[in-house]
């Protein structure tokens, strides 16, 4: 019988590669080449199903599967056995003999590959023409697609509908648009050439058993492989041919395209992404199958000449004879050939037929890496070398590359270049007689091949499959209850997979989740937290207040929850409460959280300002007092003097009294609640304070226990007084200390210069030049001076008034009273007119003292007067040496210099405007009685460290000026702590 040639010759989904199965099947033996070793292996996997691995062979590049008793061949087109006498052969993709890089390889089994008794040619009918011309006696057959293919336009990625294939011609184009469908869709599967059929599959079953939806691939999906795809999108219109980037032909976009619908079911192609819709006429051929016939075919002689290198090259240079075909450009492994030839000892072992033969066969291993063509040709003369000399490559050298590659760590990158590398091993594994244990290393190659791709597997899987929200559209799809869970942690779980966490009274979802996915995640976790909700909040409301706090910032935490926020209400004192809730809660959940934090704050407000909230509801306190406690309550227990001058000139003693009863001092310099200053209620205040005046940004509290802290130009005035500072020089000081240096200043000569004592640095917790930063920043002039440092004596009895000084400390005997400094108020004491202004309370008996010129500290004094201090008796004693310091030795290096500094009253420099006492700074003064030269007060002490000690019972002098009447004689309040002072002075008087 004449043997039977047939071009099967059709569009896509008509069936062919299965007609040439099922007619290989009917003979005894059959070849079957394919253009992909992916759908070889496809192909393999089904004769094996019907028929059984034993009679069925895959042969690959990279894979040979022959079992003794071998019937039916699976091959790639490149691997086909030739001479075998097969009674079947078949070539499927024929049109691919038109292809530029394999295209002669296709041609040539056109022209020579035969069947004993079949050959069918599988493919396009745009090779009708040029299979007539070379084949004689061909018989056509025509076949029909099952399916229409209908043109949908363009497009976006997340309007595309589930079971779609999106083709990209680059691998960074691959990733891209996978990574897109992860967030959008759940992910996609990936498909490509490069790809071991092993992952291959692998990615295939994801998409195939419904995982996910989507296939992200290049067009390696239009060689035969069989998906269910209902739509195909093209995601750009431009590929890269091995030499240039050029536009895609439209028999090549239907070749993909067709792959959409399946037997009997339509498929749909569009385009997406950035790819421009197709044009008209383009769309129609496309779904007509009317395309322009191939006209010229790609030839390489195939009687190759291997007297030598130079004769080889020539007959693979050789032309075509016949019109339709055309010579094919230099390939790969003539690139190669040409690149070994030039080497001088290739060309010395090439020298006979066999080793020509045996130069040719290594020149044809593929360029699987892909990194350069002279490094793939340095390769392969190093495979040509060890061939020839031993015979096969040395299993040591083999190991060594094998063993390079055995790895599984890296990302997608990395493990996709090792399965490059090991292909080329895999493929001289299996060349017959190239190693000395063929099974052993193809068995080892395979095995490297094997975990390489499961790793490549699961990392695709890894970055570009969202199990989560597969499964949750996969189940929503199916409309099935999804379950969800929280844990004690708060974190939400549905259907095993962790989708938020719940924080407070709220859903915070997974920021990844967009789309459909976050509206499922939504949906399911609903489902568990309303339940849930109603339990944290009955928790909430029974949790004790030490759970609760408020930030800095106004915000309400439960343990490390947000759970709410404080907002401005109608009193300063009674701010509202904003619960945080989400909707889901429902209105019972939300109104307790806010009845709890409402409860939480008015305990916290009563708490920390009960000293201001008991003088604000005291009803005793009536006319001008209640008027000052409101204004007291309105600065949160803090009102800097000079703002509220002329009402504290306006109250009086009983007044003050009431108003002292509640905890107010009436400072030099402000007024304020000491128990106001602790840490707990300043950060309150400054909450509060933010929040009464609608700022966006609150002032945090300094860290407590600092006495000063920088002065930051900055930041107001106005915040540093509700924290309990006051601004002065380069820091701002704690008023409460400054009140007591403003004690300790009274006693001070600040007309005639006085300098500082170590108990003022002690307070301060300043160097010397710091706190005369700070003394000018109060308005004082500091004149900076040197003198010779003397040494502090071990211990001098004053004999005048029996005081021990021990260095320059010196030390009160046990008569003499001593201020408390950190009190209210001071022992009653009699007052040295000149020196010593005169409380408010007790202003009347002298208020027509003169003023002795002192620095002026307010215009009304502070109500805690400093007692008659002892003068300072020693003069030889220096200001440094109440400074810690030593001086060195006179007799050796000279005495020692020390710097001092020497504070006058400025006027009102450094912000101290409007405080200046009566009569002024600047006011002359008259000489002073006994030894010094420095001015003061007839009757008072010289200056400072140079007379006796200071007088007691000294003429008062004249009047001073008064800005108001005098007032008239109150009664003497029993308690008062300045009784007996007063009525010490009024005896006098």
């Amino acid at each position: 019988m004449r043997a039977r040639v047939a071009a099967v010759l059709g569009p896509t989904n008509t069936g062919k590669t299965h007609y040439a199965i099922e007619r290989m099947l009917g003979y005894r033996t059959g070849v079957i080449g394919l253009p992909l070793r992916l759908l070889a292996r496809e192909v393999y996997d089904r004769i094996v199903a019907v028929r059984g691995p034993s009679v069925v062979a895959l042969v690959t590049g990279e894979e040979r599967i022959v079992p003794p008793r071998a019937q039916y061949w699976v091959c790639t087109v490149e691997a086909m056995p030739e001479g075998m006498g097969a009674d079947f052969v078949a070539i499927d993709e024929i049109q691919l003999c038109a292809d530029p890089e394999r295209g002669h390889v296709f041609t040539d089994r056109l022209l020579r590959m035969r069947g004993t008794h079949e050959t069918l040619f599988l493919g396009s009918d745009t090779m009708r023409g040029p299979i007539a011309q070379i084949v004689p006696g061909v018989e056509y057959v025509r076949r029909e697609r099952m399916s229409q293919l209908v043109y949908t336009g363009s497009k976006k990625i997340s309007r595309l509908q589930p079971r779609t294939a999106i083709v990209g011609f680059s691998i960074d184009n691959v990733y891209a648009i996978a990574e897109l469908l992860k967030r959008q869709k759940g992910g996609a599967a990936v498909v490509m050439g490069a790809l071991s059929p092993r992952t291959r599959n692998a990615q295939v079953d994801l998409y195939q058993n419904g995982e996910v939806d989507y296939l992200v691939a290049t067009d390696a999906i239009g060689m035969g492989l069989n998906l269910d795809i209902n739509h195909v999108a093209f995601s750009s219109m431009m590929k890269f041919d091995g030499r240039r980037m050029r536009s895609l032909m439209p028999n090549e976009l239907a070749q993909i395209a067709g792959r959409a619908g399946r037997g009997m079911s339509d498929g749909t192609f569009g385009v997406t992404g950035e790819a421009p819709p197709l044009d008209e006429n383009v769309a129609d051929a496309i779904c007509n199958h009317q395309f322009t016939p191939i006209k010229k075919l790609q030839w390489r002689s195939a009687e190759l000449n291997f007297g030598s290198i130079q004769a080889l090259e020539r007959s693979l240079d050789v032309s075509p004879a016949q019109d339709v075909l055309s010579k094919a450009r230099e390939a790969d492994d003539l690139r190669a050939l040409r690149a070994m030839a030039a080497e001088a000892e290739v060309q010395a072992r090439a020298s006979s037929v066999e080793s020509v033969r045996l130069l040719w066969s290594v020149c044809r291993i593929p360029d699987f890496r892909g990194i350069s063509p002279a490094e793939h040709a340095g390769l392969l003369s190093t495979i040509f070398g060890h061939l020839h000399q031993s015979g096969a490559i040395p299993d040591d050298f083999l190991a060594r590359q094998v063993k390079r590659i055995d790895r599984t760590d890296g990302d997608i990158d990395a493990l996709s270049k090792r399965l490059a590398y090991i292909r080329t091993w895999t493929y001289v594994a299996q060349r017959k007689g190239w190693t000395r244990d063929e099974e052993h290393w193809r068995g080892t190659t395979r095995a490297v091949e094997d975990r390489l791709s499961d790793a490549l597997h699961d990392r695709l899987t890894q970055r570009f499959v969202d199990r989560r929200t597969s499964v949750l559209l996969r189940r929503l799809k199916q409309k099935e209850a999804l379950l969800a869970e929280v844990n004690d942690s708060g974190e939400v779980t549905v259907e095993g997979h962790v989708v938020g966490k719940l924080e407070g009274f709220r859903f915070r979802q997974d920021k990844e989740a967009q789309g459909q996915e976050a509206k499922t995640l939504r949906q399911a976790s609903t489902q568990a937290l309303t339940p849930h909700f109603h339990l944290r909040a009955d928790r909430f409301y029974n949790a004790p207040d030490t759970e609760i706090d408020f930030t800095e910032q106004g915000g309400l935490m439960w343990g490390d929850q947000a759970v709410g926020k404080l907002s401005k209400g109608d009193d300063p004192l009674k701010p509202r409460v904003v619960a945080f809730v989400d909707d889901e809660a429902g209105p019972d959940v939300a109104q307790k959280v806010e009845r709890r934090l409402q409860h939480f704050m008015d305990r916290k407000i009563a708490a920390q300002f009960e000293p201001l909230v008991k003088m604000r509801d005291d009803e005793l306190l009536t006319g001008l007092a209640r008027g000052f406690a409101f204004r007291l309550v309105e600065g949160m227990g803090i009102i800097p003097r000079s703002e509220v001058a002329d009402e504290v000139k306006a109250l009086d003693q009983d007044a003050r009294g009431a108003l002292r009863k509640h905890g107010v001092r009436f400072g030099q310099f402000t007024i304020f609640m000491p128990l106001l200053l602790k840490p707990a209620p300043t950060r309150l205040r400054l909450v509060l304070w933010s929040l009464s005046n609608g700022l966006d940004e609150f002032p945090e509290a300094p860290p407590p226990g600092l006495v000063t802290v920088p002065n930051m130009a900055e930041v107001p005035s106005q915040h540093y007084t509700l924290s309990g500072y006051r601004k002065a020089g380069a820091r701002a000081i704690r008023i409460d200390m400054l009140e007591r240096l403003a004690d300790m200043l009274r006693s001070e000569d600040s007309r005639g210069g006085f300098e500082a004592k170590a108990d003022m640095l002690s307070i301060t917790g300043m160097t010397l030049e710091q706190f005369a930063d700070l003394m000018e920043g109060l308005g004082y002039r500091a004149e900076k001076g040197e003198r010779a440092k003397v040494k502090a004596v071990d211990a001098v009895v004053q004999p005048e008034t029996g005081e021990q000084v021990e260095g320059d400390a010196t030390v009160a005997s046990e008569d003499t009273p001593v201020m408390d400094v950190a009190s209210e108020t001071a022992p009653t004491l009699e007052p040295d007119a000149a020196e010593t202004p005169a409380p408010a309370d007790i202003a009347e008996p002298i208020a027509e003292l003169e003023d002795a010129g002192e620095a002026p500290i307010s215009a009304e004094p502070a109500e805690t007067m400093d007692a008659e201090s002892n003068e300072n008796v020693i003069a030889e004693i220096p200001a440094e040496e109440i400074l810690p310091g030593t001086a060195p030795d006179e007799g050796v290096a000279g005495p020692e210099m020390e710097a001092f500094y020497t504070f006058t009253w400025g006027g009102n420099r450094g912000g101290n405007r409007g405080n200046q006492r009566r009569g002024g700074a600047n006011k002359p003064r008259r000489d002073a009685q006994g030894e010094g030269g420095r001015g003061g007060k007839p009757g008072s002490n010289g200056p400072r460290g140079k007379g006796g000690p200071k007088g007691k019972g000294a003429p008062k002098g004249g009047k001073s000026a008064e800005a108001r009447p005098p007032r008239k004689d109150k009664p003497i309040d029993p308690d008062n702590p300045f009784a007996a002072a007063l009525m010490g002075l009024k005896g006098k008087k």
